[in-house]
C-alpha cells in the first residue's frame, strides 16, 4: 500500500483497467489517463480513480497532460506505460504519419513522461519506486502487418535498458511483454482455437496474469532493466 499514487497510462480498457481496478483493491490510489470518453470511465471514478484526459499522438498533448498529472498529485509511486495503439500497416499516402502517431504513443509519451515526471516518483517517501513498460510479444519477432507497432514496440523495450540504467538505484524500471492476453469482442470459436495454439500452454489466461506480472515488479526491490515475458510458452512454438 502507497500514499503515492500509481500511474497506468490507458487505463480506461482492457488490460489497462483490469491492472487499475486490482491495484485499487491492493489498497493503492491510481490515477489512469485516457484518450476518449467512455461509459467505463464512470465506473473507475466511482472506485476513486482519477482519471486524466491524454492526446499521446502529439508532443502538445504529452507536455499538456504533464501539466495537468502535476496538478493532480506531488508525487508517485509508479509510473506503468500501458497506452497503446495497435494500428495496422498502410502502403496509403498516411504510412509515415501512421508510424509517427506509433512513434508518438508507444516511445516519445513514455520517453518525456520519466524524464519530466522522475522527481514524482523520487518525491515519493518510500523506498520503492518503478517505471514499467508495457510492450509486446511482437517487440522481438516483428509483424507482416503492424511492422511500425512491433518496431516501436520494440523502441520502448529498449527504452526499458537505458531508463534502468540511468535511473538506478532510486528508480527500477522493467518491462512486461504479453502475448494473446484476452479475445477482443466478435473474435469468433475458431480464432480463439487458433490463438490457443500459438502457445506451449494452449490458453488465453485473461488480464489477471499481467496484474500479477506487474506486482511481481513493484514488489521486488531486486529486478531492473529486464523485459518480463508472458507469453505462455509462445517462443517455444
Amino acid at each position: 500500500m502507497s500514499a503515492s499514487p500509481i500511474l497506468i497510462t490507458g487505463g480506461a480498457q482492457r488490460l489497462g483497467r483490469h491492472c487499475a481496478e486490482r491495484l485499487v483493491d491492493d489498497g493503492h490510489p491510481v490515477i489512469i489517463s485516457y484518450h476518449r470518453e467512455r461509459d467505463e470511465l464512470e465506473a473507475l471514478r466511482a472506485r476513486g480513480i482519477v482519471t486524466l484526459q491524454a492526446d499521446f499522438a502529439s508532443e502538445a498533448g504529452i507536455q499538456d497532460f504533464l501539466v495537468r498529472l502535476r496538478a493532480e498529485t506531488s508525487s508517485l509511486r509508479a509510473i506503468v506505460h500501458n497506452a497503446s495503439d495497435w494500428a495496422p500497416d498502410t502502403t496509403d499516402d498516411d504510412a509515415g504519419e501512421n508510424f509517427e502517431r506509433l512513434f508518438r504513443v508507444h516511445m516519445l509519451a513514455p520517453y518525456l513522461i520519466n524524464l519530466h515526471a522522475r522527481d514524482l516518483l523520487e518525491a515519493c517517501g518510500e523506498p520503492m519506486r518503478d517505471i514499467v513498460h508495457m510492450t509486446d510479444y511482437v517487440a522481438r519477432k516483428g509483424s507482416r502487418k503492424h511492422a511500425a507497432y512491433a518496431a516501436t514496440k520494440a523502441g520502448l523495450e529498449n527504452l526499458t535498458l537505458s531508463f534502468a540504467a540511468m535511473y538506478a538505484p532510486s528508480i527500477q524500471v522493467n518491462a512486461i511483454a504479453p502475448a494473446m492476453i484476452m479475445l477482443n469482442e466478435g473474435d469468433d470459436q475458431a480464432y480463439a482455437e487458433k490463438a490457443r495454439a500459438k502457445s506451449a500452454m494452449g490458453l488465453i489466461p485473461g488480464p489477471g496474469v499481467i496484474h500479477q506480472s506487474l506486482r511481481y515488479l513493484l514488489d521486488n526491490r531486486y529486478v531492473t532493466g529486464i523485459t518480463l515475458p508472458v507469453d505462455g510458452g509462445r517462443h517455444l512454438r
